[in-house]
């Protein structure tokens, strides 16, 4: 299976798309602040794709945009949390409360 993540801006949204398909696979849910906050609410991974790491490869590629364009975090999806906790790369991501 080929697949591509997007930004879809105007939604708010990081989506893992079946690149075939066109089927949303995995997405995580955002909401921006002033100051380049972004408060990740939400991320799903469609029940017959869980366990494949698809949330992880959403909430990689999210990081990877907020931290190209110096923002900040406020991960209030306990599944953006937990990926930022385990991983010390993203720490500094984190803003503070």
């Amino acid at each position: 299976m080929s697949m591509v993540i997007r930004h879809d801006e105007q939604h708010h949204r990081f989506e893992l798309v079946d690149d075939k398909s066109g089927e949303v696979l995995a997405f995580a849910d955002y909401r921006p602040f002033e100051g380049g906050v972004w408060e990740f609410h939400h991320t799903v991974t469609q029940p017959a794709h869980r366990g494949q790491g698809l949330a992880g490869e959403v909430v990689t590629a999210a990081l990877a945009e907020v931290r190209a364009r110096g923002g900040r975090v406020v991960p209030t999806c306990w599944y953006v949390d937990g990926f930022i906790r385990d991983h010390p790369e993203y720490h500094d991501l984190r803003a503070q409360r």
